[in-house]
């Protein structure tokens, strides 16, 4: 039975390379517009191997890790400083509620205007979305730190930094990674969408917007399930390194 249960992350690939082959076979869709599964993953594996595809992705990866370390540098610690003192907190919850809540892209004339065309500004706007979810998951998971272990250590004489280090900072651990895998996921997405509409002249958003003008849909798809791929690998990574560091979550 066990055997059946690793297998079955793969069902719904299954059923959706089935209804793409059963499609494209049908005609339901201009063959031109949409590529048979095989041509798709041919055109991603010789884009990745030898093509410009892969230098693309690499650019991508570049770019979302750098605004997401810096967005975590930022929120991280002006988290913890906002969930310490709830007041402190509530006197800013609707500006950050307010930018969180805005689009990233209506904020790129704006970062354009600071930083000009180029990778900084990319990585700017994408720094600052992220920083937003990452600062809202940090503070949440600070004020609701429980307060029986907080009492526990304040009882026993710990002082109110010594509180908010060893107990505070650690209760809000799992809340932290729920913020940073939303944080890289968001960068991802800005940094994509950056690609495409900011000067570029790589990256895989850029590699999307290119194939579409010219209509090569193989490399199209290609590169949209290697931005979905880079965006299901970060993901996964942060949720390795939660399920390593923070075992003790949910206890």
């Amino acid at each position: 039975m066990k055997r059946f249960e690793v297998l079955l992350p793969f069902v719904g690939v299954a059923v959706l390379l089935a209804v793409w082959s059963l499609a494209v076979w049908a005609r339901v869709v201009d063959p031109v517009l949409l590529p048979s599964p095989l041509a798709t993953f041919r055109a991603l594996w010789i884009g990745m191997t030898s093509g410009k595809l892969g230098a693309d992705f690499l650019k991508t990866v570049e770019r979302t890790i750098y605004s997401t370390a810096i967005a975590a540098v930022i929120a991280i610690p002006l988290g913890i400083l906002l969930g310490s003192s709830e007041r402190l907190y509530r006197s800013v919850e609707f500006l950050i509620d307010f930018f969180r809540s805005t689009p990233a892209s209506a904020m790129f004339p704006l970062f354009l205007v600071l930083f000009g065309v180029g990778d900084r500004t990319k990585i700017a706007v994408a720094a600052f979305g992220a920083a937003l979810v990452i600062l809202f998951n940090v503070a949440y998971g600070v004020i609701n730190a429980r307060k029986t272990r907080i009492l526990a250590a304040r009882v026993m004489g710990a002082s109110r930094i010594r509180v908010l280090w060893d107990v505070m900072l650690l209760e809000s651990l799992p809340q932290t990674f729920v913020g940073l895998r939303n944080g890289v996921s968001l960068a991802l997405v800005i940094v994509v969408v950056a690609e495409m509409f900011i000067g570029s002249t790589d990256g895989l958003g850029q590699r999307v917007f290119e194939a579409q003008q010219l209509f090569d849909m193989p490399d199209m798809y290609a590169a949209i399930f290697a931005a979905g791929a880079l965006g299901y690998g970060l993901n996964l990574l942060f949720l390795t390194i939660e399920r390593r560091f923070v075992h003790w979550s949910g206890k």
